[in-house]
Order: structure tokens, then C-alpha cells, then sequence
């Protein structure tokens, strides 16, 4: 997978615990910040702090909405492609039947080769390779096209081209979504620089009222350390837990796989 930010160096569990640390460390700091403002003033007015830290907090639901928003549209454009994917490999390997040998035998076999290689892509350890052979298996079926341009008879080698092409331009979409639509690290930066604040003011605030941890401070960290985590893992296709499911081109490569023994 193409590294965005230095936060897809870790996997989504390491990011949790990691997301954790970070907003306990900014709660005590805010602590410590208030212990010691205290020990120089011995009174102080905490009345303003409370508006202060709701204005912030609202701040960071706002940034974490507007980064969770454009997670998800983008992991439900990936659902749509892979839907989209299906149906133009379909199309082709059907249209393929309606030209000439050796281009039908042919180009079903590429098409039956690409669907395999297309699943084996889902593994990010695989990624490399799969594009390699994905981008091979475009040519062989680009030179199918032509062959059928040359020996086929129109419209109908005019509709197998189209389904080709199209194949092909689905691909570069897939790869778009994927790999290179994705949050931009400053986003990442900007959303844990916030979080920071938000929950160091949490943590001045407490200790200004020399409130100690409490469980609804506990859930607080987990609720916003688990929101991010969705979102790093939302980002992340075929690295995460939430992943889109390939069973639509499960269930082509069985019907390919069916055809040809058939």
C-alpha cells in the first residue's frame, strides 16, 4: 500500500493503544499545567475554562465528522467499483463468446487469469505483483481487442472493444479509490494537533477543580481514540478490519471457473 502518513507504518491495533497513549499523555499535561499554574497563583478562576473547553471539544467533533465523512464516502466509492468491476468483466467474457477462434478461447482465459489475480490483490503483501500482472493482462486482452477490430464483425468486435476498454478504465478507477484517494497526512496532523488541545484543556480544566480520573474521563479517552481508529481504518483498504467485501467477484471467478469446465 502507498504510504500517506507515517500512521499506516502501524497496523490498527497498534494505532489504538498508540491513539490512547497520546490522549492520556495530553489529559496529564493539561493536569500538570493546572498543579502548577495553582501553585503560583493559589486561586484561580476556572469559571471561564469550562466555555473555553466546549468550544474546543465542538471544534474537534466537527474535524473528526468531517474526516470520518470523507472516510466512509470514500470506502463506499470503493464498494461501487468493485460492483462496477464485476459487471464489465461479466459483460466482456459474454461478448467474448461472440468472436471468432481463437480470440473467444483466448480472451476468456485472460478474463478467467484476471479475476484470480484481482482477488489475489486484496492482500497488501501481494500489491506489487498484482498490479504488475494486472497491467501485463491488460495488454494480452488489449491485443485481443485488436485482433477482433481486424477479424470481427461490426458492431458486434465493436462492443467486445468497448467492454475491454472499459475493463481497463475501471482498473485505473479501483486504483485511484484505493491507493491514492485518501486522507492527506496534514489532515491527520491538523486532527491529532486538535485532539491534543481539546484533551489537554480537559485534563487543565480537572485540575484546576482537582477532580481526579473518573470513568466517565476513561470512556472519553477510549470514545475518541475508537473514532479515529475507525477512521485510520476506513482509509486503509484491504490493510484493515473493515474491508469491502469481494463477494461479488467470488461468486464471478466461480461462475468463470463453472463455464469453463462446462
Amino acid at each position: 500500500m502507498e504510504i500517506v502518513s507515517i500512521l499506516d507504518l502501524f497496523p490498527i491495533w497498534a494505532l489504538f493503544l498508540m491513539t490512547v497513549g497520546f490522549v492520556v499523555i495530553a489529559i496529564e499535561f493539561g493536569q500538570w499545567l493546572a498543579r502548577v499554574q495553582l501553585k503560583r497563583e493559589k486561586e484561580v478562576n476556572a469559571a471561564p475554562v469550562g466555555p473555553m473547553v466546549g468550544a474546543i471539544l465542538g471544534l474537534l467533533a466537527f474535524m473528526l465528522a468531517f474526516t470520518f465523512g470523507f472516510a466512509a464516502s470514500r470506502f463506499e466509492e470503493r464498494k461501487q467499483i468493485l460492483q462496477n468491476e464485476v459487471n464489465v468483466i461479466r459483460t466482456a467474457y459474454l461478448r467474448a463468446g461472440l468472436m471468432p477462434e481463437p480470440i473467444t478461447l483466448e480472451s476468456r482465459r485472460l478474463l478467467k487469469q484476471y479475476v484470480d489475480v484481482r482477488l489475489g490483490g486484496t492482500r497488501p503483501e501481494n500489491l506489487e505483483q498484482v498490479l504488475e500482472r494486472s497491467k501485463q493482462l491488460h495488454e494480452a486482452l488489449w491485443a485481443q481487442a485488436l485482433a477482433a477490430a481486424e477479424q470481427g464483425k461490426p458492431p458486434i468486435n465493436s462492443l467486445f472493444i468497448q467492454s475491454i476498454n472499459e475493463l481497463i478504465d475501471t482498473h485505473s478507477r479501483r486504483v485511484t479509490a484505493g491507493l491514492r484517494n485518501r486522507l492527506p497526512g496534514p489532515i491527520w496532523l491538523a486532527l491529532y494537533s486538535l485532539m491534543f488541545l481539546a484533551m489537554t484543556a480537559i485534563g487543565y480544566q480537572g485540575g484546576l477543580s482537582s477532580t481526579r480520573r473518573t470513568l466517565a474521563g476513561i470512556i472519553l479517552v477510549l470514545a475518541f481514540s475508537a473514532v479515529i481508529t475507525v477512521i485510520a481504518d476506513l482509509d486503509r483498504p484491504g490493510a484493515g478490519l473493515i474491508r469491502v467485501s469481494q463477494a461479488g467477484m467470488i461468486e464471478l471467478q466461480q461462475e468463470l471457473s463453472d463455464d469453463v469446465r462446462q
